[in-house]
């Protein structure tokens, strides 16, 4: 079976550079307009975290990039990848550890050290140590092969669970964080039930980053938007976390600048497991679990194509043990890939649909 999803379109398309520039500008309009119209006890000046991330992420980029290059910390691509992301082998990778530290450290410092602040960047700064661990064994060992599923898996639950104790200490176990809230006023009860559901988000979440993380500037580029888009919907009850957000969604911005089509470096796992862990443990402490997942649909969309595959697969095995594929290839961007579409105009289409998510919840929620 083929999916036909979204045939190829060759009418349109954006170069790497120029997608940045738009990127840069809606993330610029968008927080500047939130910035006048907040009332002044919810506005704590959005921008400069925003800004003084991108241009420290970006600026320490210029030394990181060729340090890694130098290091020979190049990308060993899959061979059953698409083919034209054969010439990308050797790209540095493991950019996320310019780009975590950057976000981290200012979010603490202009959000005043907020114990809330510290706790989500302690969660993302250890997401972001297992994928700096899957980072280094594919380098040491050459190979597209690093820290075994089990393994990252386990570490993944077991940082979600501390996390969770943590939430549920200064919350109550029974307070108000037993509840999901849906669209409508409508309220999900699940008592201590929530907790399961929180360690499942963050798991999930951190794997949806580090599966969309795989065509120049797609995971950076969503990412620093939902994380605004995140931070502007909670401005008004957690300011703290509000100014954390806008300083990830800077620093991976700011990546962007190296990161555009074509790429000069990846992220790796160090920086998409990050970005997962920080949307997660946000989207936890603020209840806001149903607006993430409407915000970053696109990363359900990429681990739900995963997950189909698979299963279809499997499903479908003759006695000769093959069975047939949903896609041409999973995650759903190496699909499009395959079915004509470049880089960049998938990269444009991701970029557009999410901006649309972020506006609808901003709108409607």
């Amino acid at each position: 079976m083929d999916a036909k999803f979204f045939p190829p379109k060759r009418s349109f398309g954006l170069s790497g550079e120029q997608l940045f520039w738009l990127l840069g500008a809606v993330l610029l309009v968008g927080v500047s307009a939130v910035e006048h119209f907040a009332a002044e006890t919810e506005s704590l000046r959005l921008l400069r975290p925003l800004l003084w991330s991108a241009l420290g992420s970006g600026l320490l980029g210029q030394w990181a990039v060729p340090t890694l290059r130098r290091i020979k910390a190049g990308q060993f691509v899959r061979e059953d990848g698409p083919q034209s992301h054969f010439k990308k082998a050797g790209t540095p990778t493991m950019g996320g550890i310019f780009i975590v530290p950057v976000g981290l450290l200012i979010g603490m410092v202009l959000s005043g050290f907020d114990s809330s602040v510290l706790a989500i960047a302690l969660l993302t700064l250890s997401y972001g140590f297992i994928g700096w661990l899957d980072d280094w064994q594919i380098l040491r060992r050459k190979s597209n092969k690093g820290i075994s599923p089990g393994t990252k898996l386990a570490l993944q639950v077991g940082f979600a669970v501390l996390f969770c104790a943590w939430v549920s200490w200064q919350t109550g176990i029974f307070g108000s964080l037993t509840q999901v809230q849906l669209p409508g006023n409508l309220i999900l009860p699940l008592g201590i039930a929530f907790w399961p559901l929180a360690v499942f988000v963050l798991t999930a979440e951190s794997n949806a980053t580090n599966l969309t993380d795989g065509l120049d500037g797609l995971a950076a580029g969503t990412g620093s938007l939902v994380l605004a888009g995140l931070g502007i919907y909670i401005l008004p009850d957690y300011p703290a976390l509000a100014v954390f957000c806008l300083c990830m969604a800077g620093a991976y911005f700011g990546f962007l600048f190296h990161n555009h089509n074509p790429a000069k470096v990846f992220m790796g796992d160090t920086g998409s497991l990050a970005l997962g862990g920080a949307l997660g443990s946000v989207a936890i402490y603020t209840n806001s679990l149903w607006v993430l997942f409407v915000m970053g649909g696109l990363f359900f969309v990429e681990s739900i194509s995963v997950l189909l595959q698979v299963g279809y697969y499997k499903a479908t095995k003759g006695p000769d043990g093959v069975g047939k594929r949903l896609f041409k290839m999973a995650p759903y961007h190496h699909h499009l890939e395959l079915t004509g579409w470049s880089e960049t105009q998938i990269v444009t289409l991701f970029y557009g649909v999410t901006a649309l998510l972020i506006g609808f919840c901003l709108t409607v929620f």
